[in-house]
């Protein structure tokens, strides 16, 4: 079922060393084969461009090449979307923060992609990032346990 591809399902595919790394690849093949719409944010798309590539991150960093390359099917599929703010995005980030505990932090790229996720009406994300589990509004999806 679609929804938002998150960065460490991506991640965890490009990287070979990974033990996630077959499941991921087998998740991505999937979503790419399947008709229904499936989404990213630029957010998500920056975030594996900058661990993928950073040698004190990726175990085997990627050449910016490399990691382009890697995302290039994505981007440019009919049926993935890049989710980008709109006019109504500084509301709904105030809705989402209002209703959360405490927001801090490295928490905040989560809450907007969670913004991004409201404000166009998706509901689901493929994750393995358990913070997601804070927002009571999506579905959170982990693709390499199911």
């Amino acid at each position: 079922m679609p929804g938002v591809i998150d960065t460490n399902i991506l991640l965890y595919g490009a990287n070979a060393d990974a033990d996630e790394h077959l499941a991921a690849r087998r998740f991505l093949t999937n979503a790419g084969a399947t008709s229904g719409p499936w989404y990213l944010t630029d957010g998500i798309a920056y975030e594996f461009l900058r661990v993928s590539t950073h040698p004190k991150v990726f175990p085997s960093p990627l050449l910016w090449r490399e990691a382009l390359a890697f995302l290039g099917p994505f981007l440019d599929a009919d049926n993935v979307h890049v989710l980008r703010a709109e006019a109504g995005h500084w509301m709904l980030l105030a809705e989402v923060l209002g209703s959360l505990t405490r927001p801090s932090g490295n928490l905040f790229f989560d809450v907007r992609t969670v913004t991004l996720m409201r404000e166009h009406g998706i509901r689901r994300i493929y994750t393995t990032d358990t913070d997601f589990l804070q927002f009571s509004d999506i579905e959170v999806v982990d693709p390499l346990r199911t």
